[in-house]
């Protein structure tokens, strides 16, 4: 089967944009996201043909050890997407809006957005809400910075829903569409949609002339995402249903590094290969 255009980075475009990923919800083909936080996996992921990689701020939780992604600042949103931007050459670099960033007005919404474009390099936001928030998409846009639109389980709200729940259940779902037209109405160019069940999902996703990103929310939608240290098995914590492990790093790295500190203990490292001479 040949491999879709979007997706192949020796025949594809040489920077990911907008139109191209609405030309892969048109095509009916697929786009990858994952996470990147710093510039050495923003390397590789680029290297991969990742199309779009995300400064979430699921930093907090994975960098910063947080218990939640609320204490992340705008601040050090900043550092983590100047580091993924400087790693990048094709992918779209999407910086999250951060808890506190965004909330008080659209004023309060588009200064943020900018400070992430200007200074961190980043080529589009990220913005968790409902359709009352559509006004700050509206602002945003209209100052010339691209939104995704973030809903369903969105993880800053997790105290007012209830913990990490499975959202769009029932009659939900219809709140659930209304949210995303309302976003896409003021501009959002894609719709980000967390834990809900599939076929909630594939509603939203066919409510929407543009594209839709998914995260345990089945394989209806245009994108996919993880947390990449999620999908890579780094993490200690305990893996999310939705998220299918490629690799188990955390065993890797943890054996290297003890073999290392057994090296260094007996004397073995450095031996004379690793030493400079006269």
């Amino acid at each position: 089967m040949p491999q879709p255009y979007l997706g192949n980075p020796d025949k594809g475009p040489s920077r990911i944009r907008i139109h191209h990923l609405q030309q892969a919800k048109d095509r009916g083909e697929k786009f990858a996201m994952l996470t990147a936080y710093d510039v050495m996996m923003a390397e590789i992921f680029d290297s991969a043909g990742i199309e779009i990689l995300l400064v979430g701020d699921s930093a907090a939780n994975t960098v910063l050890g947080y218990s939640s992604t609320l204490p992340i600042t705008l601040d050090e949103m900043l550092v983590f997407t100047k580091a993924v931007a400087n790693g990048t050459k094709r992918a779209m670099v999407v910086a999250d809006l951060p808890f506190g960033s965004y909330e008080q007005s659209p004023a309060q919404a588009v200064e943020s957005a900018v400070r992430l474009l200007k200074e961190g390099g980043a080529h589009a936001v990220k913005m968790e809400g409902t359709a009352q928030y559509a006004a700050h998409v509206k602002a945003m846009v209209l100052a010339g910075v691209p939104v995704i639109g973030h809903i369903g389980f969105t993880p800053q709200a997790e105290h007012a829903l209830g913990g990490y729940r499975v959202q769009g259940r029932g009659d939900a779902v219809e709140q659930m569409k209304t949210d995303a037209l309302a976003f896409q109405d003021a501009g959002a160019f894609a719709i980000l949609i967390e834990m809900v069940p599939s076929d909630a999902a594939a509603q939203v996703d066919a409510a929407l002339r543009v594209p839709t990103v998914g995260i345990g929310a089945g394989s209806a939608t245009t994108g996919q995402v993880l947390v990449w240290q999620d999908m890579l098995g780094l993490g200690e914590r305990r893996t999310p249903r939705f998220v299918k492990k490629y690799a188990d790093l955390r065993s890797v790295v943890g054996q290297a590094v003890s073999e290392y500190h057994q090296d260094v203990l007996n004397g073995s490292f450095p031996s004379a290969e690793y030493e400079f001479k006269e």
